[in-house]
């Protein structure tokens, strides 16, 4: 398979290209890839929710089971609230799971080998641009979602719009508020597909200049990708985690004791997140 790999020479497309149509809707090979990764997830996780009411756990589950409680230790630890971490959990846990999964799955020596019409048959679907920013956008919403269900409609509207006669300053500060949300997502979308499109590329031309040595030259690049596919997942996790939690953080006019530790600690992890 290796071999096969090399010998077909580099393909390097930016974008997802179309395999077939179903009807109107376009089947990408980013789609042919992501709907296996959708059904190990989704089989990953069920299993593990069955195992849990069995109270029998094998490896499969119990290691599923293991990043799960570790995963939420970290959203309460950032949220600061079990209650709150109870809502935010799901969402940022499963991000990370089927993210994972996906990158992974991206860096099989089945991606780019196999073709119909010249173009390859699978793609990883976290390499396609449009689905980082489907996921993005995801995230970025529940982050509004969760500050209305904390501030109210009106309240989270007032993190970005201020009367600019009353309080001048407070309504820059929403701009620059509003500007930063922006920033998130695009800071969620490019970051995940520029890791992930770059690591394949990196696979796909090392296993072309390598040639018949191909099978030894991968290996460890495809190591060394499985572990930047968990850093890519966690941190796509953690930024989720910590922008949902800054858009449920009280805002407005305060006394230095309204500020609490989780407050802080939470801008001061998405700083250190972000610049990383």
């Amino acid at each position: 398979m290796f071999q096969f790999f090399a010998a077909t020479g580099p393909h390097i497309d930016i974008r997802a290209q179309e395999i077939f149509h179903l009807g109107p809707v376009p089947v990408t090979n980013s789609m042919m890839l992501g709907v296996i990764g959708m059904i190990i997830t989704l089989w990953l996780l069920f299993a593990a929710a069955r195992a849990v009411k069995r109270g029998r756990k094998g490896y499969v589950s119990g290691a599923v089971l293991m990043i799960y409680e570790m995963l939420l230790r970290t959203v309460e630890e950032v949220v600061g609230s079990k209650k709150a971490a109870r809502r935010v959990a799901p969402l940022a846990i499963a991000l990370f799971f089927y993210i994972i999964i996906n990158y992974w799955l991206g860096i099989l020596p089945i991606v780019g080998p196999i073709t119909k019409d010249g173009v390859p048959v699978f793609r990883g679907l976290v390499a396609d641009m449009n689905v980082t920013f489907a996921l993005a956008i995801v995230s970025m919403a529940m982050v509004q979602v969760h500050a209305m269900k904390k501030h109210g409609f009106f309240g989270n509207l007032g993190r970005y719009l201020r009367n600019p006669f009353k309080d001048p300053a407070g309504a820059f500060e929403g701009i620059l508020e509003l500007i930063a949300e922006f920033s998130r997502l695009l800071a969620l979308s490019l970051r995940l597909f520029g890791n992930v499109f770059a690591g394949e590329v990196l696979i796909v031309v090392v296993g072309y200049l390598t040639a018949y040595f191909a099978s030894a030259a991968i290996l460890p690049f495809m190591v060394f990708e499985l572990f930047i596919g968990s850093i890519q997942a966690y941190v796509f996790f953690m930024l989720t985690t910590v922008f949902i939690s800054l858009g449920m953080a009280d805002h407005g006019e305060h006394s230095a004791d309204d500020h609490s530790p989780t407050d802080i600690q939470t801008m001061r992890e998405s700083d250190r997140i972000q610049q990383s």
